[in-house]
């Protein structure tokens, strides 16, 4: 069996007898099951959190229908696979109509700009630099591509201003009403930009940020030469927090482990980020793997230090952490393998601990 498929099976918080029931040694999944369980895994992986579909409860469906199929009961398997593909179908809707609705508000920022200067345009001669950026920015507007929206926006802006300031006859006051409509311009293009990376629940960077941020610096540190790690963590038993306080509680468990994260990493050179239901990455430039541990062993003290209070109950966690080290020549994919890898390796031996790729040396605080 695929080393991929158990360790998706693995995740699964299911105890004593139940457990039993799938486990890989007494069962085979199949090419065709195996290959349904690595779509419905990827597919958690990378879900978006919006507003009307949260993000937890997408993914308690896609265990519970993974969970039918690792059974292999045949009175229940092909209504796994059935509740799957209307899962899906569902869910690329809503996951459409959210990424349209976010282009869309964007748009309409730019649109209403375009608006604002269409009058500014007729009657004044511009000089042919400024008049092909704002038909270029006409025609980004009218298309539909959000890279070029944005692209096209920032150079139109600078150029405009650079214009304006250069034009002898603009009277002081049309200057000062301008400078006032642009910044309160620029900051909803900053607001909007600054929404599409955010994850929508914990307001950590998300996991399409993560991986472009990622791939940035990699790239920034194999030609500096500077050290760089990678920390995967994951809150121990998180199931058990929904199961027995329920998903609003467990979304402020979420909340609160952000929280504890941005003020443990908290440099400039420390990135914090959302990459799966209760998992959760850190890319920190220009450290190695002593100083990571370092900051790791302090995070984690204060995350088991902490008391979160939810409707009179007193609810304390833990993390499992993975830890790697950039290598020379090393891609993406391979670093956050290891870095996935020794976190898999913390969680399967104990939980509440971190786990230094490539080294022997397992650390757990007390």
């Amino acid at each position: 069996m695929k080393r991929w498929v158990k360790k998706f099976i693995d995740q699964f918080e299911t105890e004593g007898s139940n457990r039993q029931e799938y486990t890989t040694e007494q069962k085979e999944i199949n090419e065709e099951q195996a290959t349904v369980l690595f779509v419905m895994d990827t597919l958690s992986k990378y879900l978006l959190d919006f507003e009307s579909y949260p993000t937890r409860k997408a993914r308690g469906q896609i265990d519970e229908m993974a969970q039918e199929i690792i059974k292999q009961n045949p009175q229940t398997l092909e209504k796994a696979f059935f509740r799957f593909r209307q899962f899906y179908s569902s869910y690329r809707v809503n996951e459409y109509t959210y990424i349209q609705k976010t282009f869309d508000d964007f748009r309409n920022i730019i649109w209403d700009f375009v608006e604002q200067l269409h009058g500014d345009y007729e009657a004044d001669a511009c000089e042919a630099e400024l008049k092909q950026h704002f038909n270029d920015l006409k025609e980004a507007v009218e298309a539909n591509s959000i890279d070029d929206l944005k692209s096209t926006s920032r150079q139109f802006i600078d150029t405009y201003i650079e214009y304006q300031f250069n034009k002898d006859k603009r009277k002081s006051e049309n200057i000062r009403v301008f400078q006032k409509n642009l910044k309160t311009i620029k900051k909803q293009l900053n607001e909007a930009q600054l929404s599409m990376r955010l994850d929508h629940l914990t307001k950590a960077y998300n996991r399409k940020s993560f991986d472009e941020h990622i791939q940035k610096h990699m790239q920034l540190s194999q030609v500096s030469g500077d050290p760089a790690c990678l920390v995967m963590l994951d809150i121990d038993h998180f199931k058990k927090v929904n199961d027995n306080y329920g998903h609003q509680t467990g979304d402020a468990i979420l909340i609160e482990c952000v929280k504890l994260l941005k003020e443990s990493f908290g440099r400039d050179q420390d990135f914090v980020a959302r990459v799966g239901g209760e998992e959760f990455a850190v890319v920190m430039s220009d450290t190695n793997v002593s100083a990571a541990i370092d900051i790791v062993e302090a995070a984690m003290d204060k995350i088991r230090e902490t008391v979160y209070v939810e409707d009179n109950h007193k609810i304390q966690f833990t993390i499992s952490v993975g830890i790697a080290q950039l290598k020379k020549n090393e891609n993406v994919d391979e670093w956050l393998k290891r870095a996935d890898e020794a976190l898999y390796h913390s969680k399967n031996t104990g939980r509440d601990r971190y786990t230094v790729s490539g080294a022997e040396k397992i650390g757990k605080v007390s």
